[in-house]
C-alpha cells in the first residue's frame, strides 16, 4: 500500500543489517512483510485493521499506533513504519512504542510524505496545503467513506509530520538517527533547479552555529529538498 519505491528503499536499507525479529506497522496488505521475509528476517505484522493482510506463513496482530503494541519490551531487532505516523493523532507515541519494542542498538526504519521537497514547498505557498496533506473537508471525507468504507484510516493523512519533527521525535525517545533516504526521484525536478540554488545560496549567509540549530543543511538536502514523495528514516536505539 506504499508508494512505488518505498518497499525497495527499504529493502536496500536493511540488505546488511544482521538479521532477527522484525516487526512491520502497519503492515497493510503485507507485501512488505512478504520481501523482508524473502531476505531473511523473522517477520512479525501488526495493524489496525489485520482482516486486510494477505500475507501466508507470517503471524499478524490487530494494534493501534496511537496506543500500547501488543507485544512485550525488547520483542524485536527491528521496526519498520512505512506510510504510518502521517494517519495517526500521535505520531510520539508511536515513536516512544518502537523504542519500548526494540532492543538497545535496534534498528527502526520509519518514513513520513515529504512535504519539504521543492514541489511540496512550492505548493504550499500558492495553495496553503500539500500533495500528501489535502484539507480535510466534508466532501472529501464522504469520498474516502464511499472508497474505504470502514477503513478509512488507511487512506486518511492526518498529521503532515516532516523531517524537523521525526528527527526531534527520534533523538528525544532514544534513537540516533543514522541516514535518510527516499523512495524514488521525482520526475522534472531539475526545472526547479534556480530555485533550489537560490534557497540554498540564502541559507549560506547564517553562520554555521545557526545552520546546525536549525538543522539548515539537513532540510536543504538532496534527500528533503530534491527527495521523492517518501522520506525514510533509519535510526538506531542507543
Amino acid at each position: 500500500m506504499a508508494r512505488e519505491g518505498a518497499h525497495e528503499t527499504v529493502e536496500e536499507i536493511l540488505r546488511d543489517d544482521n538479521r532477527g525479529r522484525l516487526l512491520d506497522v502497519p503492515a497493510g496488505h503485507g507485501a512488505l512483510a512478504v520481501r523482508l521475509q524473502q531476505l531473511g528476517y523473522e517477520v512479525f505484522g501488526c495493524d489496525l485493521y489485520p482482516q486486510i493482510f494477505d500475507a501466508k506463513n507470517i503471524e499478524i496482530k490487530a494494534g493501534d499506533l496511537d496506543s500500547t503494541l501488543p507485544y512485550d519490551d525488547g520483542s524485536f531487532e527491528c521496526v519498520v513504519c512505512i506510510e504510518g505516523l502521517e494517519h495517526i493523532e500521535n505520531p510520539a507515541n508511536a515513536i516512544r512504542e518502537f523504542s519500548r519494542l526494540l532492543k538497545p542498538g535496534g534498528t527502526l526504519v520509519v518514513s513520513v510524505p515529504n512535504i519539504m521537497n521543492i514541489e511540496e514547498r512550492l505548493k504550499w505557498l500558492f495553495t496553503g496545503y500539500t500533495s500528501h496533506f489535502k484539507p480535510l473537508s466534508p466532501q472529501f471525507l464522504e469520498t474516502i467513506s464511499r472508497d474505504y468504507g470502514g477503513i478509512e484510516e488507511v487512506a486518511l493523512h492526518v498529521n503532515s509530520i516532516s523531517y524537523s519533527e521525526v528527527r526531534y521525535l527520534l533523538e528525544r525517545s532514544g534513537f540516533e538517527l543514522r541516514s535518510v533516504h527516499f523512495d524514488r526521484k521525482k520526475k522534472n525536478t531539475w526545472l526547479f533547479l534556480p530555485i533550489v540554488a537560490l534557497i540554498r545560496l540564502v541559507a549560506r549567509f547564517s553562520s554555521q552555529s545557526k545552520r546546525r540549530e536549525r538543522w539548515a543543511d539537513e532540510l536543504n538536502s538532496n534527500e528533503v529538498l530534491l527527495g521523492g514523495n517518501t522520506l525514510i528514516f533509519k535510526a538506531k536505539k542507543l
